[in-house]
């Protein structure tokens, strides 16, 4: 039996976060699809717990297994560590 899994791409937070990454451009991270492109391609510091945190929330929001906005909040907490949150 094959199971099917529901994804939203498309779940946006109520408030943007935005970040500085690399080269010093403002970026608006709308919600867990931007922000787990964000982690996963460009994230400066990788090794950090709040970074692995961050991914795993972020994908749950998206294949609907958890809360966009507690998200949100474990990315807020991996800009915080790797100083990238403005």
């Amino acid at each position: 039996m094959e199971t099917v899994i529901k994804a939203d791409p498309d779940i946006r937070w109520g408030v943007p976060v935005f970040v500085r990454i690399g080269n010093g451009f403002l970026e608006r991270i709308d919600g867990p699809k931007a922000a787990l492109e964000a982690l996963t391609h460009r994230w400066p510091s990788q090794s950090q717990p709040q970074f692995a945190a961050a991914k795993c929330r972020c994908a749950d929001a998206i294949m609907h297994h958890g809360n966009a906005e507690l998200a949100r909040g474990t990315f807020i907490d991996a800009a915080v560590a790797a100083k990238v949150l403005s």
